[in-house]
């Protein structure tokens, strides 16, 4: 994305037509990239498929820069896009829709300065011996800003883009035309359903005072573990739009690649200990995987966490369910597991016997790591392969998609995205003794 880093940074669209213009013009360049490879495969003898001429490099880095620049529930909804489908796309169309992970474009001095009129006042200078007016990150729904308190205290501070709550509702649907124009979902699936927990979701995402609210309870929750660190809320200077919390130094996780294995197998295993105590323990779960949400606190050795706006209540019956599914793999009892998967939603009630076997041999392989009492190695990308081609052959049956309740597909993505980072440190973890304290 070579605009990214433009110096000035790039104001946020935020009014109905700006994003829809944004929108239209998107889908245009996409269809006009389709219509000319198209052309070109069909000169050179060639039959192209719609999903090869609309999944190409140059057509996918058009939605990524256009995403990018809207910021907000456009940009949000392509980053969970990158994180479900990272290790099922081709690899450079994969770290295409991977820059969606990482820095957004920052918006203009002006346009942040009026953000924070809005929110503190107009002298709300005089709070801070030093305010950063270049921001130390930017992703889709904010910016952070570090800054010193008269006080002295070390802050970070998320300002949060203009118009993102206005327009959230208008990004999911127009996102949703897009999807069913380029039938990458098919008409008689029903993803209503689906919309309506993205909308809320993200208008939830899209209010600070309530993830401040969450930023604290986890706090509460880990308070004196010496493996975990959460940012302390500064409450006095938090509103709906902007987020005040202690500055923590850390790196991205994705830095600790180059660390040693030791390493890397204990912040994997701290990962997967916390998804168990959010599920089970906690009954409140930090839903978004994005590794930005992740850093490394490499001189306390701890793991830092970040952004609990897609924080979730966990249902006491959804609990059990899992409890059930993954009890049922422990023990190799099929049949308590496809009557678990069915309870749950995600084998429906009147699939044909051969799709739900074949539903559940996909589960097996992707419970594989439970079966052995051993570290098992996430290096190995074989089961993200096997995955993969099991999924695009159930893929072609569409008389067979379903959504399951939209409750735990949020929980999917929270346990897809631990896989894949599990896998991007190359860990070993003994993940059956980890479940194994919980569900037995």
């Amino acid at each position: 994305m070579q605009d990214k880093y433009a110096k000035d940074g790039r104001p946020v669209p935020f009014g109905r037509l700006s994003r829809f213009a944004r929108f239209g013009g998107m889908a245009a360049g996409v269809a006009g990239g389709m219509f000319f490879d198209g052309v070109q495969q069909l000169a050179t003898g060639k039959r192209p498929s719609l999903n090869d001429l609309l999944m190409t490099p140059a057509n996918m880095l058009k939605v990524t820069n256009q995403l990018a620049n809207m910021r907000g529930a456009a940009m949000k909804l392509g980053q969970m896009l990158s994180m479900d489908t990272g290790d099922f796309l081709p690899r450079e169309l994969s770290d295409i829709l991977g820059q969606l992970r990482s820095d957004a474009q920052h918006m203009p001095s002006r346009q942040l300065e009026a953000q924070l009129e809005k929110g503190w006042g107009a002298d709300w200078r005089s709070n801070f011996a030093e305010f950063g007016d270049k921001p130390i990150a930017a992703a889709s729904i904010g910016q952070v800003h570090r800054a010193t308190t008269i006080a002295g205290d070390d802050l970070a501070i998320k300002v949060q883009y203009p118009g993102v709550r206005g327009s959230v509702d208008s990004d999911v649907n127009n996102v949703a035309s897009l999807l069913r124009v380029t039938n990458l979902v098919p008409q008689e699936l029903d993803i209503k359903p689906l919309l309506q927990e993205a909308k809320r979701q993200l208008h939830e995402e899209a209010d600070y005072q309530r993830e401040a609210g969450y930023l604290a309870r986890f706090g509460d929750l880990l308070a004196g573990d010496p493996d975990y660190q959460v940012p302390r809320l500064y409450a006095a200077l938090t509103t709906d739009s902007i987020l005040a919390m202690s500055y923590i130094e850390s790196v991205p996780i994705e830095q600790v690649e180059r660390a040693s294995q030791k390493v890397r197998d204990r912040l994997a295993t701290l990962l997967l200990e916390l998804l168990m105590r959010e599920l089970f323990e906690f009954r409140l779960m930090q839903t978004d995987p994005n590794f930005a949400n992740y850093r490394f606190n490499a001189v306390d050795d701890r793991l830092v966490l970040l952004d609990f706006g897609a924080t979730q209540e966990i249902r006491e019956q959804t609990m059990e369910d899992y409890r059930t599914i993954m009890r049922a793999v422990l023990t190799g009892d099929e049949a308590a597991g496809v009557q678990a998967a069915t309870d749950i939603g995600f084998i429906a009630s009147d699939m044909k016997p051969k799709h739900q076997k074949a539903i559940m041999e996909m589960t097996k392989v992707a419970m594989e790591p439970l079966q052995y009492d051993e570290p098992f190695d996430f290096s190995n990308t074989q089961i993200t392969q096997r995955l993969s081609d099991m999924g695009m052959e159930l893929a072609t049956e569409r008389e067979l998609w379903h959504l399951p309740p939209v409750d735990t597909l949020f929980i999917q993505r929270k346990f897809s995205g631990v896989y894949l980072l599990a896998s991007r440190l190359k860990a070993k973890v003994n993940v059956r003794a980890i479940i194994a304290k919980y569900v037995v």
